[in-house]
This record gives structure tokens, sequence and C-alpha cells, in this order.
């Protein structure tokens, strides 16, 4: 047996988690049938009490039972992936700011995604994936050739392994053969000297399947559908990589009891936070029957040369 002298601030989880003890209850119940009657623990910790702590081997006892509330099973959820016949439209809604001492500067903008499996082959999941109905606060002539020429690309296929990570983008083989085509439609619709560098530019993107592929892997939606956040529980954490804006974030997700039959609820953080360095959120709804997500909002911001950035993500299911 130990003793441990209460202290302002000191609860019943804290000190169970410093003496390694999984369930706090049997701290109190320890306490309790082990003190004199007057010192029972009944509501509060009362600083400056005597607190009687059970040595390792009770405390061993004590774990064995695998009883804590992080082992339970709805805050250990198994997240299955079994995306075979899904077909879904997302809104997505995007949020940038930056702050370079108090000057602020925003941009919002949305647009519809589609996704749609099409097959399972060689351990592989191939996905269609498209994008439509883009609306930006501030429109301007070269984000209009943008959003055109990336539509005239669509679908674009996604292949992403059996846990439902991200293994590479491709373009259809139609696309690729019809592209003079699509260049000269571009051409047609956007005729300056401007655009023709662009479009020289987006020409050489295309054609180089290393180059695309990695570009579309930077987008948002993708990178938040397909990461690893269906990696196993344990003791009620579980842990993933994800690169935003070229930054691997190391994250940890815990599981939220709800009373939902079809949902599993995540909250996402990042594993380790330390003074100036790159903070992020994340709130998901996945469907237990397949593991794909309904809804999400996401918050990620960074500092660079005194300036801060933020962006705001959403998906939701439509």
């Amino acid at each position: 047996m130990m003793i441990h002298f209460i202290l302002p601030g000191d609860t019943l989880e804290n000190i169970a988690e410093k003496i390694r003890l999984e369930n706090p209850v049997y701290l109190k119940e320890f306490h309790n049938q082990h003190c004199l009657k007057e010192d029972r623990i009944v509501d509060h910790l009362v600083p400056g009490k005597k607190l009687l702590l059970p040595d390792f081997a009770k405390i061993k006892v004590y774990n064995d039972k695998n009883d804590a509330p992080f082992k339970s099973q709805e805050l250990n959820p198994k997240i299955v992936f079994d995306p075979i016949g899904f077909d879904e439209k997302f809104k997505i809604k995007i949020k940038e700011s930056s702050n370079a001492e108090g000057k602020i500067s925003e941009k919002s903008f949305s647009y519809i995604a589609s996704l749609q499996w099409i097959k399972n082959e060689l351990g592989e999941h191939l996905f269609h994936f498209t994008k439509d109905q883009f609306s930006n606060q501030h429109e301007t002539k070269m984000e209009s050739l943008a959003i055109e020429s990336m539509k005239s690309l669509y679908p674009i296929e996604v292949f992403v392994n059996f846990k439902g990570e991200i293994l590479r983008t491709a373009l259809k083989k139609e696309t690729l053969n019809n592209f003079k085509q699509i260049k000269e439609r571009l051409i047609d619709l956007f005729p300056d000297k401007y655009a023709k560098i662009y479009l020289e530019e987006f020409e050489y993107v295309v054609l180089n399947p290393d180059v695309f592929g990695q570009k579309i892997k930077e987008d948002w939606f993708l990178k938040n559908y397909f990461s690893s956040f269906r990696n196993p529980f344990e003791n009620g954490k579980s842990f993933f990589e994800m690169y935003l804006d070229k930054t691997l974030l190391n994250v940890q997700q815990t599981a939220k009891l709800t009373d939902s039959k079809e949902e599993i609820l995540l909250h996402q953080t990042l594993k380790s936070k330390e003074e100036n360095q790159d903070d992020f959120t994340g709130n998901v709804t996945v469907f237990k029957n397949n593991g794909m997500i309904d809804s999400l909002n996401a918050v990620y911001s960074y500092k660079e040369f005194s300036v801060s950035y933020s962006t705001e993500f959403s998906i939701e299911n439509i």
C-alpha cells in the first residue's frame, strides 16, 4: 500500500494514470476499503487529505479485469472498408485564411464531389472521382480556366488498397487519347496569351502520369476520405499519418459514444502539439456497415514567417 497526499487539482483519473491503474474506479474502491470511516471518499477528493493507493501487484490484479472504460468495444470500433456498389455525391466547402500582423485575407469556395466504386481487381478498389458545380467567392478568369480544364479530365481514376488508403490516381485512356481535342476546345474558350501559357503547363502535367498523380493526390477530399484513419484502435485510441499542405501530420483519434446503430463518430487531433506547431482537429462520421465517410469537418492551421494560415474543410453527403 502507498500513501498520496491529495493536491489541489488532483482527480481520480489523473492519479490513476500516474500509477498506471487503467480503471480509476478501483482507486476509490481500494481507498474506501482500507481507510478509516471518516476518511472515505464520497464525491470529490479533498486537498490535504491522504489517499491510499494500491501497490503494483494489486494494480496488476485490477488491470487484468480489462474493464477500463477506454477498453470498451464502443470506444475501440473496428472500421471496415467495404465500398462495393458505393456511388455518392458530397458537398465540399473550403475556407482558407491568412493573418499577417492583423491583415486578414480570406478565400472560400465549394463544389460537388462524386465518388463511384467501379471494381475490385488484384486487391485494389477502383473509383471514379468527379468535381462539379464550383462556387468561388472571388472568381477570376484564371480560376475559371483552371476549373474548366480540370472538368475536361473527369472522371479521374482513383485506386485504393483493401484498407481504404489511396495508392495512385490516373486519367482514363479515352481522356488521354482525346487530349488534343480537349486542349483545342479550351484554347477556343480562353483565347489569350496567358491562357495559352497555362494550357501549356496543364498539358505537361496531364501527359506526365507521375506529375499528374502527385497533383491529384494533393486534393483535400481524396486525402481525407482515403487516409489511414481506418487503422485499428487500441485502448481507446487509433493513430495515422496524413499529409496536408505538404506537411506530415501525426494524428490520433478517439471514438465518441453515440446511440446510433449505423454510424461511428470519430474525433481527431494531433498526437502531440507544441507551441507554434501545426494544429489540426477533425470530426468524422463513418458508416458502420462499409467504413465510408458520411460527413467530416476539419480545421488545419500553421504559422510560417510570422504569418498564420488556416484552412477549414468540410464534407457532407448529399
